[in-house]
């Protein structure tokens, strides 16, 4: 969905750029400028003067209706249905159009009114329209910047849509709450020890993990 996808850019920082809109859907230049000209006629995207794309008020109200009820389905997987964790993204999107505006308040008061995903987003506020700029570096970035231990904030959508990441995260138990070490960078991937073991983390995921820095730890080491 596009509008959805423009949103998730919006939360992560990385502009909305048409280009941007082909890597993450995978679908072809052509067609993903084809449907935004569509979007466009509808009101729910405006192209500003710098290329980049913006929700209107009508697209950002639909991004954020169906951003709730995705992270909501995705609470209700883990919480109520015991889903595996890293099943319940793909599992929450096909649920997402699918959920009343009524359920999703029935959700809300059954949830006990959650305010983050199962992977550490925010779930967004259906009156303001918007959602809180995290401002959070990536794994990635924490290590070239030398961060020592982090705690593991949230996981990007894009990354959830990858299952088999997903369960590697899962499987060294590299979720949101875990705090690890940054032992070093090693070409392409960051190594991290939560304690257990060093675990080498590939940079195009740990790219997608964002995390929260902890100003007393050591800093990193590069190989």
């Amino acid at each position: 969905m596009y509008v959805r996808t423009v949103w998730e850019l919006e939360e992560e920082g990385i502009p909305a750029i048409r280009a941007r809109l082909t890597e993450r859907l995978g679908l072809s230049a052509p067609s993903v400028s084809e449907t935004v000209a569509r979007l466009q006629q509808d009101g729910l995207l405006r192209l500003n003067a710098d290329r980049t794309l913006e929700l209107t008020h009508d697209g950002r109200e639909l991004a954020v209706s169906v951003m709730r009820k995705h992270r909501l389905a995705e609470r209700l997987l883990v919480d109520v249905i015991g889903l595996e964790w890293e099943h319940v993204h793909v599992e929450a999107c096909r649920w997402e159009h699918v959920i009343s505006d009524d359920v999703e308040h029935k959700l809300v008061e059954l949830l006990e009114r959650p305010e983050r995903d199962p992977h550490g987003n925010t779930i967004p506020d259906r009156e303001r329209g918007d959602h809180p700029a995290h401002g959070l570096p990536s794994l990635t970035q924490a290590a070239k910047d030398g961060a020592g231990a982090v705690r593991i904030d949230r996981m990007s959508e894009h990354l959830q849509a990858d299952i088999d990441a997903m369960r590697f995260l899962a499987g060294h138990q590299l979720r949101p709450g875990a705090v690890v070490s940054i032992e070093r960078t090693e070409g392409d991937a960051v190594v991290v020890d939560d304690g257990s073991g060093p675990v080498r983390v590939d940079d195009v995921l740990a790219s997608l993990v964002y995390v929260t820095v902890s100003s007393t730890a050591p800093a990193a080491t590069h190989a």
